[in-house]
């Protein structure tokens, strides 16, 4: 039996932390070996996780970097706005990358990434885990097969959810592009990857796109709504309450998400989540949040060839994350409502439904993306420990394309014009 695959986490978060388990659930593939994290309290919960020595736990990353080479490849799981640095000096030491979408912030970094990784001949997977969704997959694979014929437009919808977008986008990490970035970016780097992904070798070649800030902004804060829900009178009539969203749930017994969130230097129980309410970001009224990213977008596409694709994200949505696409094609259309898969055929009349089978284990299946997290890291450290690239879906040069591709599309919004994209090759 060949060693287990080595890896430095860098970014003990809650993705870190997701991608880490791998090792707890396959000990004889993966080995965390070092973590990095300034904050203590995320760095010592995997440090008792994975058993790791002391000499091995750093608060900042620069010092992993001053040691010689000791594993075999880096989960960097940094925030959007510290991923380049890290990706860089980590490919540059020669080790294996796997990166937390969005590469980056801006283009040129998101290059510069890439560049570093083919340079230095090392592997790099971003975490588009969606293109590792097994349903997902076997959309690309009816497509491929001439399923629905040549394809002529896709559709598709992303609904974020109305308390995940409040948690993530309106008090959270995610709230303010200065902060962070933008939310095509943070958000549906995922949707515009997998639209490239479905359109084949095409190209795209010209792109417009419009969105907005809606609803979340201090000009519809509710008459005598408080700045914090604590103190806030009306708060039980406010679908959005942060007591709702978070008190409500530790009080069930959850403490997952999005309740871990919230408390990031413990563990999160009811004293601990309302203190993070009273004092912290999480407990603020929403109409009196610093946010500024879209709460709502739409983007059209335009590939070689004529095929169209137009997409979809709203904030303001029941269900959370569950995709729907439909991909309309010369001989059938195929429709996925985030469960099944369901193609009609023009010449019989008939549909045939579609499904897919997970391996997964059972402790990846309560992540937010199903079991495409499991997927993701297993095809990662499958492809480490044989050399083999062709086992990443989301490697260097597509991923590259399809984040240039939601950079235009923002320009797009921005300026208020059709952007006509430029040939990279």
């Amino acid at each position: 039996m060949t060693s287990p695959v080595r890896v430095i986490v860098t970014g003990a978060g809650c993705r870190g932390e997701i991608y880490s388990n791998y090792a707890s659930v396959h000990p004889e593939r993966m080995k965390v070996v070092a973590v990095s994290d300034p904050r203590k309290f995320a760095r010592t919960k995997l440090q008792k996780q994975h058993n790791i020595p002391d000499e091995n736990i750093f608060e900042d990353w620069h010092s992993v970097l001053e040691r010689d080479k000791f594993a075999d490849a880096v989960l960097i799981c940094t925030p959007d706005r510290l991923h380049k640095e890290p990706a860089v000096a980590f490919a540059k030491k020669g080790y294996h990358v796997l990166l937390e979408k969005p590469m980056a912030t801006t283009a040129e970094d998101c290059t510069a990434i890439v560049e570093a990784c083919i340079q230095s001949g090392v592997m790099l997977s971003v975490g588009h885990v969606l293109r590792y969704d097994p349903l997902i997959q076997k959309i690309k694979e009816l497509i491929d097969a001439g399923a629905v014929g040549d394809v002529i437009h896709i559709q598709h919808l992303e609904p974020v959810g109305y308390y995940h977008f409040a948690h993530s986008f309106v008090r959270g990490n995610w709230r303010n592009e200065a902060e962070s970035s933008f939310a095509l970016l943070a958000k549906s780097c995922h949707d515009i990857d997998l639209i490239h992904h479905w359109a084949g070798a095409r190209r795209c070649v010209k792109v417009s796109s419009f969105g907005s800030v809606s609803h979340f902004q201090k000009k519809h804060k509710p008459a005598g709504a408080s700045d914090r829900c604590l103190d806030c009178p009306i708060e039980k009539e406010c679908p959005y309450s942060a007591c709702k969203i978070y008190l409500d749930t530790v009080k069930q017994g959850h403490t997952g998400w999005p309740v871990n969130y919230i408390c990031p230097s413990s563990f999160p129980d009811i004293e601990s989540v309302t203190e993070a309410l009273r004092t912290g970001p999480y407990g603020r009224c929403v109409y009196e949040c610093d946010n500024d990213v879209c709460s709502n977008q739409v983007v059209n596409m335009e590939f070689e060839g004529g095929v169209t694709a137009a997409f979809s994200m709203v904030a303001f949505s029941e269900e959370i994350c569950i995709r729907k696409t439909t991909i309309y094609g010369t001989k059938g259309e195929l429709s996925y409502d985030g469960h099944e898969i369901r193609v009609f055929d023009f010449l019989t009349q008939r549909s045939t439904k579609h499904t897919a089978d997970s391996k997964a284990h059972w402790a990846f299946g309560m992540t937010g993306h199903g079991d495409a997290d499991y997927h993701l890291i297993h095809a990662f450290i499958s492809a480490v420990a044989n050399n083999d690239p062709s086992l990443i879906r989301s490697g260097p040069e597509e991923t590259l394309l399809s984040h240039l591709l939601v950079f235009e599309a923002e320009r797009s919004r921005l300026e208020g014009r059709v952007v006509y994209c430029e040939d990279k090759k």
